[in-house]
């Protein structure tokens, strides 16, 4: 299916190589990066709005410049089994592929303005200004880093020539190949698995669930990314009790029972104004769903709710990280991760626990700070 958002003007400096396209025999070419398949005119944008032809060839209109960078608990990601207690670098763009009428970044997701994007930065000067804060990873958030893969990639390998980490928070609506390449790149990942119903990722989302199904198992099985995922739920929508058995089912069977799921909650926001927000008791029945399905680490998320921040040991059960919000209030692991109960190995990146960064947010400004 064609899809573009239109011919828009390329300014300079914002026609960065793009990779995964092809040539078509009319003079347009198609974006080989997500199951969108966008096939484009010159001067022409992709559904994501970013992705654009331009003298010929597929570019990158965001490369370098963000809608801002931050420090935060990475936690906040969500990322509890990886290096809790950390702080991270976290930096978006603008655009998307999905269209998500309940997104809640939409300011920053659908934003068709490169006016959001004020800060400029190079790959190197991320990299830099995550050792100069002492974060222990960088992660591409806020918008999907799916559509600036190119950027994130050049991130990737300036961060880890500083021993920084990179995570990737995405929806996970990406082709095979350039999913290989991208996940290759990231040491930690947390996917959107939106609802476990093809009708709600047509719907609501103007997607398809296999692709996303697919990445999530290749993510697990053939990579050495840890991952974790998240599922927003949206009341009325993808919240019944069949189908989040099912959903904790197939990530038990084909994922394994070691993968950390985050039920969220859902606001109102974006195109879904009528709908109301997750009820906690939502999010309470939807963890016990999962942990009666066999997974080990199901939390709970936009929520106040300190047994759902909690991490258990799935042997003895006993509590080895507990939290609330995004504050750590005990860490009882050892540096490899251990029940000190049971002596159990929790799934996960662990190492030494220092003083834990806590729920803080910092805004960076990177002109500022190189």
């Amino acid at each position: 299916m064609e899809r573009s958002a239109g011919s828009m003007n390329i300014q300079p400096g914002e026609a960065h190589p793009a990779r995964w396209w092809h040539a078509l025999e009319d003079r347009r070419i198609q974006c080989d990066l997500c199951p969108r398949d966008c096939k484009l005119h010159e001067g022409q944008r992709g559904a994501c709005f970013v992705r654009a032809m331009h003298q010929g060839q597929m570019v990158l209109t965001t490369y370098g410049r963000s809608s801002g960078f931050c420090i935060d608990p990475i936690e906040k990601k969500p990322l509890y089994n990886f290096h809790p207690g950390s702080s991270v670098l976290s930096f978006g763009t603008a655009g998307c592929n999905l269209a998500c009428k309940f997104c809640q970044n939409w300011d920053i997701s659908k934003s068709r303005e490169m006016d959001t994007l004020m800060d400029a930065a190079s790959p190197a000067a991320i990299a830099a200004t995550a050792q100069h804060y002492g974060s222990r990873s960088v992660a591409f958030t806020y918008n999907d880093p799916v559509i600036f893969a190119e950027y994130a990639m050049d991130t990737a390998d300036a961060c880890h020539a500083y021993g920084i980490q990179t995570v990737a928070v995405t929806a996970g609506y990406i082709h095979p190949q350039p999913a290989r390449e991208f996940f290759a790149k990231m040491d930690a990942a947390n996917i959107d698995l939106k609802a476990f119903s093809d009708e709600f990722y047509v719907k609501l989302c103007g997607a398809r669930l296999q692709p996303v199904l697919d990445t999530l198992s290749y993510v697990r099985h053939h990579t050495d990314c840890w991952l974790e995922i998240t599922t927003l739920l949206i009341p009325g929508q993808n919240d019944t009790e069949d189908e989040l058995t099912a959903l904790a089912r197939w990530i038990a069977k084909e994922l394994g029972p070691d993968v950390p799921l985050h039920f969220s909650a859902f606001h109102p926001d974006y195109k879904l104004l009528g709908t109301q927000a997750t009820p906690a008791v939502t999010l309470a029945r939807a963890r016990r769903i999962a942990m009666d399905a066999g997974l080990n680490y199901v939390y709970t998320g936009n929520v106040h709710d300190q047994e759902g921040d909690t991490t258990y040991c799935p042997c003895c059960h006993k509590p080895v990280i507990v939290r609330d919000w995004y504050e750590i209030l005990d860490y009882r692991l050892d540096a490899s991760g251990h029940c000190p109960c049971c002596g159990h190995a929790i799934a996960g990146r662990f190492a030494k626990f220092g003083k834990p960064f806590g729920a803080r947010r910092i805004p960076v400004r990177m002109a500022a700070s190189n």
